[in-house]
């Protein structure tokens, strides 16, 4: 079975927050604007959501990462 997981490169971010706004339900800032990921997979409800969050990035620094889970 596979999941579906948000990953930031902090490197290319700049804290704009448009992806805490488009996905808050996963996506937090914290002190200095910079988000903070819910260590957890994307929900299928939210995978849409997820997708334009990462398509809206004006630096590219969002991605989505599907991973192999072991039962």
């Amino acid at each position: 079975m596979s999941e579906l997981h948000l990953t930031i490169d902090r490197i290319k971010c700049d804290g704009r927050g448009l992806c805490a706004e488009l996905l808050p339900e996963l996506i937090h800032l914290d002190d200095w604007g910079y988000p903070i990921i819910a260590p957890v997979p994307i929900p299928n409800q939210l995978a849409p959501h997820a997708q334009r969050a990462v398509a809206s990035c004006p630096v590219l620094a969002l991605a989505l990462k599907r991973t192999i889970r072991s039962k």
